[in-house]
């Protein structure tokens, strides 16, 4: 069993982490066609909703390591989509804000907001994400600390810059702070480079693909609270199991 520890902050990943990522994205496509379709129609008049995906799909796969900020991604794309079909740039902000709006709209996973809350009241709490989703739209944000984003700090997970600047947020040492996250390489291996201790939310049991383990496995964020405990990882200045 891992040593007990004081443990100050939590920082969590958003996207398959806290709910669904694929079907969220997914409706928030098809709204974006739908508003096409209604506003500029000679884009979908080639382009299908699916056609559409595959369109952003290509032009985003050779241009994505060159953009931390999925933001200013998407609307390079849709600037390029707006050219491709003879309109103008006016395309850009509404159509972000209408597939924005819809991929805001998540459900949160079973006991997501009840863990949160239980975290909360012990722990710093802080997002760490590479997406856009917005924490405080969906609402979930006060239980949050602070929100770090790629955009905001130029770099992606598994950055060691991202990390770094979740750490000097929530004022504490990395072996101080414990990161959640689905994903073995952005979330487990970047945050343990720079000493954070990890837990991979492993919803379907996928084999550890390789390298360090993480220091906790879960099915889902709602085992936290009693596998820190357990762990005797208890917050800074209480003592274990209080």
């Amino acid at each position: 069993m891992l040593a007990a520890m004081e443990l100050r902050c939590i920082t969590f990943d958003l996207d398959d982490t806290l709910w669904a990522c694929a079907p969220v994205i997914r409706r928030a496509e098809y709204a974006f066609h739908a508003w096409l379709e209604a506003h500029y129609p000679r884009i979908t008049q080639r382009l299908d909703a699916e056609a559409l995906i595959r369109h952003r799909q290509d032009w985003f796969s050779p241009r994505a390591h060159r953009y931390p900020d999925l933001t200013v991604l998407r609307k390079e794309w849709l600037q390029e989509l707006a050219r491709q079909y003879g309109y103008d740039g006016d395309l850009v902000e509404p159509g972000f804000r209408v597939f924005w709006d819809a991929r805001n709209e998540v459900e949160l996973f079973d006991a997501v907001m009840d863990t949160l809350e239980a975290l909360s009241r012990h722990y710093r709490l802080g997002a760490i994400t590479n997406g856009n989703a917005d924490v405080h739209r969906i609402g979930i944000g006060g239980f949050f600390d602070f929100v770090v984003t790629a955009s905001r700090t130029g770099a992606a997970k598994p950055a060691a810059e991202i990390f770094t600047a979740a750490l000097d947020e929530a004022g504490v040492a990395a072996g101080e702070a414990l990161h959640v996250g689905d994903d073995p390489e952005r979330d487990v291996k970047g945050a343990a480079r720079v000493g954070m201790r990890t837990a991979w939310v492993n919803t379907h049991l996928a084999p550890w693909p390789g390298g360090p383990y993480p220091d906790l496995m879960v099915r889902g964020v709602g085992e936290l609270p009693g596998r820190l405990a357990a762990l005797g990882w208890h917050r800074a200045g209480a003592a274990a199991g209080d």
